[in-house]
Protein backbone atom coordinates (compact mmCIF):
# COMPACT_ATOMS: atom_id res chain seq x y z
CA UNK A 1 0.00 0.00 0.00
CA UNK A 2 1.66 3.28 -1.09
CA UNK A 3 2.22 6.04 1.43
CA UNK A 4 -0.60 8.57 1.47
CA UNK A 5 0.26 12.23 1.93
CA UNK A 6 -1.81 13.49 4.84
CA UNK A 7 -3.55 16.69 3.80
CA UNK A 8 -5.74 16.98 6.91
CA UNK A 9 -5.67 20.51 8.29
CA UNK A 10 -3.96 21.94 5.22
CA UNK A 11 -5.39 24.84 3.24
CA UNK A 12 -5.59 24.99 -0.55
CA UNK A 13 -6.96 28.29 -1.76
CA UNK A 14 -10.31 28.69 -0.02
CA UNK A 15 -10.52 25.03 0.98
CA UNK A 16 -9.54 23.63 4.39
CA UNK A 17 -9.08 19.85 4.38
CA UNK A 18 -11.07 18.13 7.14
CA UNK A 19 -10.63 14.39 6.66
CA UNK A 20 -10.01 11.46 4.30
CA UNK A 21 -13.39 10.17 3.08
CA UNK A 22 -11.98 6.68 2.51
CA UNK A 23 -12.95 6.88 -1.16
CA UNK A 24 -10.47 6.62 -4.03
CA UNK A 25 -10.72 7.69 -7.66
CA UNK A 26 -8.05 6.72 -10.18
CA UNK A 27 -5.85 5.86 -7.23
CA UNK A 28 -6.26 9.32 -5.70
CA UNK A 29 -7.50 10.05 -2.18
CA UNK A 30 -10.81 11.91 -1.91
CA UNK A 31 -10.67 14.50 0.89
CA UNK A 32 -13.62 16.20 2.56
CA UNK A 33 -13.09 19.95 2.73
CA UNK A 34 -14.83 23.08 3.92
CA UNK A 35 -14.76 26.24 1.85
CA UNK A 36 -14.43 29.76 3.23
CA UNK A 37 -17.96 30.40 1.99
CA UNK A 38 -19.25 27.61 4.26
CA UNK A 39 -19.93 24.88 1.69
CA UNK A 40 -18.47 21.42 2.29
CA UNK A 41 -17.21 19.41 -0.68
CA UNK A 42 -15.14 16.32 -1.56
CA UNK A 43 -12.05 16.88 -3.70
CA UNK A 44 -9.27 14.69 -5.14
CA UNK A 45 -5.82 15.04 -3.61
CA UNK A 46 -4.09 15.83 -6.92
CA UNK A 47 -6.63 18.54 -7.74
CA UNK A 48 -5.92 20.17 -4.39
CA UNK A 49 -2.13 20.00 -4.50
CA UNK A 50 -1.86 21.08 -8.15
CA UNK A 51 -4.00 24.16 -7.58
CA UNK A 52 -6.65 22.98 -10.03
CA UNK A 53 -9.23 23.15 -7.23
CA UNK A 54 -9.28 26.33 -5.18
CA UNK A 55 -12.79 26.36 -3.75
CA UNK A 56 -16.16 24.63 -3.64
CA UNK A 57 -16.90 26.25 -6.98
CA UNK A 58 -17.53 29.79 -5.76
CA UNK A 59 -14.09 30.91 -6.95
CA UNK A 60 -14.77 29.56 -10.43
CA UNK A 61 -18.13 31.31 -10.58
CA UNK A 62 -16.47 34.58 -9.62
CA UNK A 63 -13.74 34.08 -12.24
CA UNK A 64 -16.36 33.23 -14.86
CA UNK A 65 -18.12 36.50 -14.09
CA UNK A 66 -14.87 38.45 -14.27
CA UNK A 67 -14.02 37.23 -17.75
CA UNK A 68 -17.10 39.02 -19.02
CA UNK A 69 -15.91 42.38 -17.67
CA UNK A 70 -13.59 44.87 -19.34
CA UNK A 71 -10.94 44.55 -16.62
CA UNK A 72 -7.50 44.86 -18.15
CA UNK A 73 -8.86 45.48 -21.65
CA UNK A 74 -8.59 49.26 -21.88
CA UNK A 75 -5.96 49.06 -24.60
CA UNK A 76 -7.62 46.55 -26.92
CA UNK A 77 -11.26 46.05 -25.88
CA UNK A 78 -12.87 42.78 -24.89
CA UNK A 79 -14.04 42.08 -28.44
CA UNK A 80 -10.45 41.45 -29.54
CA UNK A 81 -10.13 37.82 -30.80
CA UNK A 82 -7.33 37.12 -28.31
CA UNK A 83 -9.69 38.05 -25.48
CA UNK A 84 -11.98 35.22 -26.60
CA UNK A 85 -9.06 32.79 -26.48
CA UNK A 86 -8.27 34.00 -22.96
CA UNK A 87 -11.82 33.52 -21.67
CA UNK A 88 -12.08 30.05 -23.22
CA UNK A 89 -8.74 29.02 -21.70
CA UNK A 90 -9.86 30.06 -18.21
CA UNK A 91 -13.26 28.45 -18.56
CA UNK A 92 -11.82 25.08 -19.64
CA UNK A 93 -9.40 25.04 -16.72
CA UNK A 94 -11.35 26.67 -13.90
CA UNK A 95 -15.08 26.32 -14.49
CA UNK A 96 -16.12 22.85 -13.35
CA UNK A 97 -19.44 23.29 -15.15
CA UNK A 98 -17.77 23.82 -18.53
CA UNK A 99 -18.40 20.95 -20.95
CA UNK A 100 -14.66 20.48 -21.60
CA UNK A 101 -13.46 20.95 -18.00
CA UNK A 102 -12.83 17.20 -17.61
CA UNK A 103 -10.23 17.37 -20.39
CA UNK A 104 -8.41 20.36 -18.89
CA UNK A 105 -8.97 21.41 -15.28
CA UNK A 106 -10.21 17.90 -14.54
CA UNK A 107 -6.82 16.54 -15.67
CA UNK A 108 -4.94 19.04 -13.53
CA UNK A 109 -4.21 21.54 -16.33
CA UNK A 110 -3.96 25.05 -14.86
CA UNK A 111 -3.44 28.62 -16.06
CA UNK A 112 -0.32 30.36 -14.75
CA UNK A 113 -0.80 33.30 -12.37
CA UNK A 114 0.50 35.79 -14.94
CA UNK A 115 -2.19 34.88 -17.45
CA UNK A 116 -5.03 35.51 -15.05
CA UNK A 117 -4.50 39.11 -16.17
CA UNK A 118 -6.10 39.39 -19.61
CA UNK A 119 -3.79 42.24 -20.61
CA UNK A 120 -0.68 40.17 -19.87
CA UNK A 121 -2.05 37.32 -21.99
CA UNK A 122 -2.88 39.60 -24.92
CA UNK A 123 0.54 41.28 -24.74
CA UNK A 124 2.18 37.84 -24.90
CA UNK A 125 -0.03 36.78 -27.81
CA UNK A 126 0.73 39.86 -29.91
CA UNK A 127 4.45 39.46 -29.22
CA UNK A 128 4.41 35.77 -30.16
CA UNK A 129 3.12 35.63 -33.71
CA UNK A 130 -0.62 35.65 -33.08
CA UNK A 131 -2.71 36.33 -36.15
CA UNK A 132 -6.34 35.84 -36.99
CA UNK A 133 -7.21 32.19 -37.68
CA UNK A 134 -4.62 30.70 -35.31
CA UNK A 135 -5.51 28.82 -32.13
CA UNK A 136 -3.78 28.55 -28.75
CA UNK A 137 -1.87 25.27 -28.45
CA UNK A 138 0.07 23.70 -25.57
CA UNK A 139 3.37 22.18 -26.72
CA UNK A 140 3.21 19.57 -23.97
CA UNK A 141 -0.38 18.37 -23.80
CA UNK A 142 0.12 17.37 -20.16
CA UNK A 143 1.56 20.77 -19.31
CA UNK A 144 -0.13 23.95 -18.15
CA UNK A 145 -1.09 27.15 -19.90
CA UNK A 146 2.02 29.28 -19.49
CA UNK A 147 4.31 31.23 -21.84
CA UNK A 148 6.99 28.54 -22.16
CA UNK A 149 4.45 25.83 -23.04
CA UNK A 150 2.17 27.66 -25.48
CA UNK A 151 2.21 28.76 -29.09
CA UNK A 152 -0.18 29.85 -31.83
CA UNK A 153 -0.87 27.22 -34.49
CA UNK A 154 -3.33 26.33 -37.22
CA UNK A 155 -6.10 23.87 -36.35
CA UNK A 156 -4.37 21.28 -38.52
CA UNK A 157 -1.11 21.61 -36.57
CA UNK A 158 -2.98 21.54 -33.28
CA UNK A 159 -4.79 18.33 -34.24
CA UNK A 160 -1.40 16.63 -34.51
CA UNK A 161 -0.66 17.53 -30.92
CA UNK A 162 -3.84 16.07 -29.40
CA UNK A 163 -3.59 13.40 -26.70
CA UNK A 164 -5.59 11.03 -28.93
CA UNK A 165 -3.07 11.14 -31.79
CA UNK A 166 -1.28 7.81 -32.08
CA UNK A 167 2.38 7.56 -32.99
CA UNK A 168 3.11 5.05 -35.75
CA UNK A 169 6.59 3.76 -36.56
CA UNK A 170 7.34 2.41 -40.03
CA UNK A 171 10.74 1.96 -41.70
CA UNK A 172 12.44 3.47 -38.64
CA UNK A 173 10.37 6.66 -38.93
CA UNK A 174 7.85 7.72 -36.28
CA UNK A 175 4.98 10.11 -37.00
CA UNK A 176 1.39 10.63 -35.98
CA UNK A 177 -1.33 8.96 -38.01
CA UNK A 178 -2.30 12.36 -39.41
CA UNK A 179 1.27 13.00 -40.58
CA UNK A 180 1.51 9.58 -42.25
CA UNK A 181 -1.80 10.20 -44.01
CA UNK A 182 -0.59 13.54 -45.33
CA UNK A 183 2.80 12.21 -46.43
CA UNK A 184 1.32 9.21 -48.27
CA UNK A 185 -1.64 11.15 -49.66
CA UNK A 186 -4.11 8.82 -47.94
CA UNK A 187 -7.27 10.04 -46.26
CA UNK A 188 -6.81 10.13 -42.48
CA UNK A 189 -10.16 8.39 -42.06
CA UNK A 190 -9.16 5.66 -44.52
CA UNK A 191 -5.94 5.01 -42.62
CA UNK A 192 -7.74 4.98 -39.27
CA UNK A 193 -10.38 2.62 -40.69
CA UNK A 194 -7.72 0.19 -41.93
CA UNK A 195 -5.83 0.10 -38.63
CA UNK A 196 -8.64 0.36 -36.06
CA UNK A 197 -11.53 -1.37 -37.82
CA UNK A 198 -9.82 -3.99 -39.97
CA UNK A 199 -6.69 -4.35 -37.80
CA UNK A 200 -4.38 -4.35 -40.80
CA UNK A 201 -0.63 -4.61 -40.12
CA UNK A 202 0.98 -1.17 -40.20
CA UNK A 203 2.98 -1.90 -43.36
CA UNK A 204 -0.13 -2.95 -45.29
CA UNK A 205 -2.20 -0.05 -43.96
CA UNK A 206 0.40 2.47 -45.09
CA UNK A 207 1.35 0.97 -48.44
CA UNK A 208 -1.68 -0.72 -50.02
CA UNK A 209 -3.28 1.46 -52.70
CA UNK A 210 -6.92 2.42 -52.39
CA UNK A 211 -8.76 0.19 -54.85
CA UNK A 212 -12.27 1.50 -54.60
CA UNK A 213 -14.82 3.43 -52.55
CA UNK A 214 -14.88 0.84 -49.73
CA UNK A 215 -12.01 2.47 -47.88
CA UNK A 216 -12.60 6.02 -48.95
CA UNK A 217 -13.35 8.59 -46.28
Amino acid sequence: MPNIRDLKGQRFGRLLVLYDTGERKNGRVIWHCICDCGNEVDRRSDHLTSGATKSCGCYNRERAAEVHTTHGMARYGKQHPVYDAWTHMLQRCENQDHKYYKYYGGRGITVCDEWHDSQAFIDWALANNWRKGLTLDRIDNNGNYEPDNCRWTTRKEQARNRRSNRLITFNDKTQTMAEWAEELNISYHTLKYRIDRHHWPIERALTEPIRGPKYAS
